[in-house]
């Protein structure tokens, strides 16, 4: 991942509905959505929604297959996980980043 391609990927989930797309297609996983079951989800307006599932295309955040006369849409989970490590990479120095768990207080009765 370089710094153009993570670009591009904010840039794409840098506007509500598209995050909102692009989210609930990753809730699907593998076994995807087609247009009409996200239009029937989210309310888009198809010629909207297939504005939105193209830029979400062009920065490789999801990934489109044909079946018979229908198009399904899948999260690119490889790309999707490039961007975090992308933006993890000099996290914290080299150190955990994971906050060190406090010990419970214990309540006086």
């Amino acid at each position: 991942m370089n710094n153009t391609e993570a670009v591009s990927a904010f840039i794409a989930l840098g506007q509500e509905s598209r995050l909102n797309v692009f989210r609930l297609i990753v809730q699907k996983g593998d076994t995807g959505l087609t247009p009409t079951q996200i239009h029937e989800m989210l309310g888009i307006p198809n010629a909207t929604l297939s504005f939105h599932l193209k830029e979400l295309l062009q920065a490789s955040l999801i990934t489109q297959e044909r079946q018979s006369r229908n198009l399904i849409y899948r999260p690119n989970a490889l790309h999707a996980n490039a961007l975090i490590e992308f933006l993890m990479e000099n996290c914290c120095g080299g150190k955990s980043c994971l906050p060190k768990i406090l010990p419970k207080k214990v309540k006086n009765e």
